[in-house]
């Protein structure tokens, strides 16, 4: 079952209602674009050697953007994902490209990859809580461990029905987003990766912070035009096309080859 399947239990004026009131969210939508496809052009950039005894993977520092980024800070070309942890296609693009993405562009030490979380809908606040509550360098493993699950969260919400979110959204705020996370079965799948159960409900009572990522991601959308997710920047400048196909052939013409 995929994120749009969702829709129909919960809406943008639900979700609204359900996961922030009365938090600001600016939502955008889980997208595809194949985008295009032209061959490579310009010359290949030479490998950047990590610090001894590491690799540039093993680099992850929070951003001043409030990302997760992970490689060599200096590196030539600075690859930005704006992603939501409920977004269907974020997932498909995470199987695809996450690991060549770290083996490969990443390793080389000529790009750096960072995420910035979006929020589509009800689910993506409680999910970035439970991502962002232990280390740093946990967060982008943890995250696309997620996506990997994603699909066992959107069956359990089917079953769950809409009558649990509903009395969620009642629920003062401290309480409202760990009992949406107990209906999709986050805090299980964060609680079996180290996310202890007691640690997943202080930071999901942490309205500052959720209102935080709400207020960043909105900024980040208006910013960056964003209008679906994933969406790809390379150096500050929008990619068309959010594919990893499409996105490999940007970082090869970029010189990263």
């Amino acid at each position: 079952m995929t994120a749009p399947a969702i829709r129909p239990i919960a809406g943008r004026r639900f979700a609204l209602a359900l996961a922030i009131a009365p938090l600001v969210l600016g939502l955008v939508a889980c997208s595809k674009d194949a985008g295009e496809t032209a061959a490579p052009s310009g010359a290949a950039l030479a490998k950047i050697a990590p610090p001894a005894g590491k690799a540039w993977s093993d680099i992850v520092v929070a951003t001043p953007e409030g990302g997760y980024q992970m490689g060599n800070p200096q590196a030539p070309i600075k690859l930005v994902e704006f992603g939501a942890l409920s977004c269907s296609h974020c997932a498909e693009f995470s199987e695809k490209g996450s690991a060549e993405i770290r083996d490969n562009f990443v390793a080389s030490g000529r790009v750096s990859y960072e995420l910035r979380f979006m929020m589509n809908n009800f689910l993506d606040i409680p999910a970035v809580l439970l991502a962002t509550c232990g280390s740093t360098e946990a967060v982008l493993p943890l995250s696309d461990q997620f996506w990997g699950w994603q699909k066992t969260m959107f069956d359990t919400l089917q079953k769950t029905g809409e009558a649990q979110l509903q009395a969620a959204a009642q629920l003062p705020p401290e309480q409202r987003f760990v009992a949406i996370a107990a209906a999709g079965g986050m805090d299980q799948f964060f609680a079996s990766r180290g996310i202890a159960s007691d640690q997943g409900k202080t930071c999901l009572a942490d309205g500052a912070k959720a209102t935080k990522l709400a207020a960043d991601a909105a900024a980040q959308a208006e910013k960056y035009k964003i209008e679906g997710t994933p969406t790809f920047t390379l150096n500050g400048q929008k990619v068309e096309g959010n594919t990893w196909e499409a996105l490999k052939v940007e970082l090869e013409k970029a010189g990263v080859r």
